[in-house]
């Protein structure tokens, strides 16, 4: 009895000490709060849009009774068919086969796209919404960073107020409204854009290919998107980045830093600049997925074919899949750009890791 108790007691106290090991690694721990989310988001989505009014699959098997006279009892069994559910089964039994079929990397077909898999969909347009968002993201932030830090440097100044009110002005005004906007003066009454020319994500008959035809055909389409996206999100890091390097020039170590004789341009870029957008990372992150969910009214007003036009048709049409498709997608990239935020912020900052 002496030697078996002692020998039981070691085991749950070695799962422990394992699992505290783990909890206490930061990546592991980020990793499962990211996963965990994923499926809480997931889960919601799953049931909210069976919550909306009208159903699809009763939708169709009306069409099918009325326009081709169809038994109802045929109608259900071609669209079971069609759609490859079970239009008997619970909520809860189509929430776990839908679990079972994403764990496989399955996210269903299409309802109205006469059974296409929802990822070839998501597929074909979601790389024009990565290429419109993230040109843009990148022109945004890196102007904001650089002239937030100018009115920074030049507080209290013409420059600074000027450009303090522009961005306060652009950072109020919704980028659907910015893009009405462009889309009504720039395009009907000034006649700058061709409007016509330049809808969809590129000209009739070009095939994708490094070419610098091509390039300059997809920024031709996209043009407009990235305009508004711009013009919709510099203000907000250009404000942060004035704000976070002021707090940051009253800091003790820029203070030693000058005292030493360090030159200007290492105290601006190595201590203010490193340290000042830290801040705007984080961010960045969450900006990354409201601009992608948000696409979906920029992308209709300028016939951008992105994803976000892709989850506009398919709420009007009420295709779950496909709804349920794009949120994963939008899901996992608001996730993962905020853990990519948080591995950045704690490799630049190790303190937070703790």
């Amino acid at each position: 009895m002496s030697t078996v108790q002692p020998a039981q007691e070691e085991a749950p106290q070695k799962t422990s000490s394992w699992l505290q090991r783990i909890w206490r690694n930061y990546m592991l721990r980020r990793v499962a709060a990211a996963l965990f989310k994923i499926w809480i988001v997931i889960t919601l989505t799953f049931f909210i849009v069976r919550l909306m009014p009208t159903n699809p699959i009763d939708a169709y098997v009306n069409e099918l009774m009325d326009q081709y006279g169809f038994s109802y009892e045929e109608a259900k069994d071609q669209a079971a068919a069609l759609f490859n559910i079970d239009l008997d089964s619970s909520l809860w039994d189509q929430y776990v086969q839908y679990m079972a079929n994403l764990l496989h990397g399955d996210l269903g077909t299409s309802y109205r796209s006469k059974g296409t898999p929802v990822i070839k969909m998501i597929a074909k347009f979601l790389p024009w919404t990565l290429f419109s968002v993230g040109v843009s993201l990148l022109i945004s932030f890196t102007l904001g960073i650089l002239l937030g830090m100018i009115m920074a440097y030049r507080r209290e100044s013409l420059l600074d107020h000027t450009l303090s009110a522009l961005a306060s002005i652009f950072s109020a005004i919704p980028n659907y409204l910015v893009g009405m906007m462009i889309l009504v003066f720039l395009g009907v009454q000034w006649k700058i854009f061709p409007i016509t020319k330049m809808r969809g994500s590129m000209s009739p008959g070009m095939k994708p290919a490094f070419t610098w035809a091509f390039i300059k055909d997809i920024f031709y389409h996209a043009l407009l998107p990235i305009l508004t996206y711009v013009l919709t999100t510099i203000g907000t890091w250009m404000l942060a980045m004035k704000s976070s390097t002021i707090s940051t020039l009253g800091e003790d170590y820029i203070t030693v830093a000058k005292a030493r004789g360090l030159p200007e341009r290492r105290i601006v870029t190595a201590y203010v600049g490193r340290n000042a957008s830290l801040p705007l990372f984080t961010q960045l992150a969450i900006s990354i997925g409201f601009i992608v969910g948000g696409s979906a009214l920029i992308e209709f007003i300028f016939v951008y074919q992105g994803v976000g036009q892709l989850l506009l048709s398919s709420i009007n049409t009420r295709d779950y899949p496909v709804m349920q498709g794009v949120f994963l997608v939008i899901t996992i990239a608001v996730i993962l750009a905020n853990f990519l935020a948080d591995f950045v912020y704690g490799w630049l900052d190790p303190r937070i890791r703790i």
